[in-house]
């Protein structure tokens, strides 16, 4: 008689690459592991889908445990589904973009968590990050930029990550710095002049003519 296969124990998790712009970088949201496995890793924040939510609210609950906010634009990434890719059982992970300001965000430890740490991040240097994180976290972070980069040609995606309002250089820094790449001012305005609005304040208190301050239309 053949031998019975005990039944895999399978898990769904969400991962949330929380992404932001500082200080002419992007930077990713990292959480160092408390405890095994891979303890003392970084890791993105995330974790198991309870029996009573969908994966959505699951990145909901982590947005809010772990940086304090709900209302931030979120995508569905990928899914990951490597046999192997955790230790201790089958479990498929759902990726998830995340986009916000920075001055919005108050990261919080958790209780398996030893911090939180914004860390930057860019094509050049994600090889020697991916050795310090858990799991198949690198590879996730390496597929998000391309497609976060891919967004940008087509979509208002990178104003999630502005102040409400904002001058047209500052907009324009960010998508250079998001692409990794200088843009020619008047093609970058033209292209960009139908997704924003003038909100008849100036920025003020330098040598050069008041900047307008605009903001997304929300298109």
């Amino acid at each position: 008689m053949a031998k019975a296969v005990k039944p895999a124990v399978m898990s769904v998790a969400v991962d949330v690459l929380i992404f932001t712009v500082s200080d002419n970088h992007v930077e990713v949201l990292l959480e160092r592991r408390a405890e095994e496995p891979f303890k003392n890793c970084l890791a993105l924040p995330g974790g198991l889908v309870k029996t009573d939510e969908s994966p959505d609210d699951a990145v909901k609950r982590c947005l809010r445990e772990e940086i304090g906010v709900e209302d931030i634009y979120t995508e569905q990434l990928y899914t990951w589904g490597d046999i192997d890719r955790d230790p201790r059982n089958r479990v498929i992970s759902i990726s998830y973009i995340a986009l916000v300001n920075k001055s919005r965000c108050h990261p919080i430890a958790g209780e398996r968590v030893e911090e939180v740490c914004w860390k930057e991040i860019s094509a050049d240097d994600i090889n020697e990050l991916t050795k310090e994180l858990a799991y198949d976290h690198g590879e996730m972070i390496s597929y998000a930029l391309s497609r976060l980069k891919g967004k940008l040609e087509y979509t208002s995606i990178a104003f999630h990550m502005m102040e409400e309002e904002f001058t047209l250089p500052e907009l324009q820094k960010v998508y250079e710095i998001l692409l990794d790449k200088p843009l020619y001012k008047a093609n970058f305005r033209k292209k960009i002049m139908d997704f924003v609005e003038e909100t008849g304040n100036t920025v003020t208190g330098n040598p050069h003519r008041p900047s307008k301050l605009y903001r997304w239309n929300g298109r």
